[in-house]
């Protein structure tokens, strides 16, 4: 991996059963939504109402397990839902999932169908390593706020992702800031599955083997690689 992955011992130490895979990539084509993505966000919608059998996105115990987690760090997770319950939400409602680019459709389908959250950074844009910690409250995370960038700063003990320049996303994988997310400019990306149990390790490994073929699927000349999870205590 050109550049590191690291979960810190506190967030370990805050919910063990914790696991990530990532998927490196580079050489990718991105672009608007097309007819192919937009099929597959479809798809990933009926493929999660299978799955959750009338129940409601938080009953799964996979979204359970994330409840748990946002309240052992200080966040409500009723008004702050990790990223694959809120799509999953949205998956169920009328309106239906957002068509974003063709990437962040790729792996949006993937989070919906899985019940997994996923997301993806442009690895251009992203300084030094990236890490999973427990935040200080002293962090910078730019965002945009009724159309202007501004700062925030994660609450203490906030679990957040975080690079040399500040916060990529806020409690986990609430809310990712405008800087490092894919655009259609994108070419190298780093897409991360993230799991707890009860779900098993080879879930989460099956749900990146079906986001990289479909990356390999529209970006046919690009160099991807899986990344297992790492040991605890270790890179990632």
């Amino acid at each position: 991996m050109t550049f590191t992955l690291t979960v810190s011992d506190e967030v370990r130490t805050l919910v063990p059963g914790f696991t990530h895979v990532a998927i490196e990539a580079h050489g990718l084509v991105n672009g608007p939504s097309t007819e192919a993505s937009s099929a597959l966000l479809d798809e990933a919608a009926r493929r999660l109402a299978k799955r959750l059998a009338g129940r409601a996105p938080h009953e799964d115990p996979h979204m359970v397990a994330w409840r748990d987690a946002y309240t052992a760090f200080g966040a409500k997770p009723s008004r702050t839902r990790n990223s694959a319950e809120a799509l999953a939400k949205r998956a169920l409602s009328e309106a239906g999932l957002p068509r974003i680019n063709l990437l962040v459709d790729l792996y949006n389908a993937i989070s919906v169908a899985r019940l997994i959250p996923v997301g993806g950074e442009d690895v251009d844009r992203i300084r030094g390593g990236m890490r999973l910690v427990r935040a200080t409250g002293e962090e910078d995370f730019v965002t945009v706020a009724g159309g202007a960038e501004t700062v925030e700063h994660p609450e203490a003990g906030e679990v957040v992702w975080c690079d040399d320049s500040g916060v990529t996303c806020r409690r986990w994988n609430w809310r990712q800031g405008p800087r490092t997310r894919l655009t259609e400019e994108t070419v190298s990306g780093i897409f991360l599955l993230e799991t707890l149990a009860p779900m098993p390790v080879a879930e989460a490994e099956s749900a990146a083997a079906e986001l990289a073929e479909l990356l390999e699927k529209f970006s046919p000349t690009a160099r991807i690689q899986v990344h297992p999870p790492a040991p605890a205590g270790t890179p990632a």
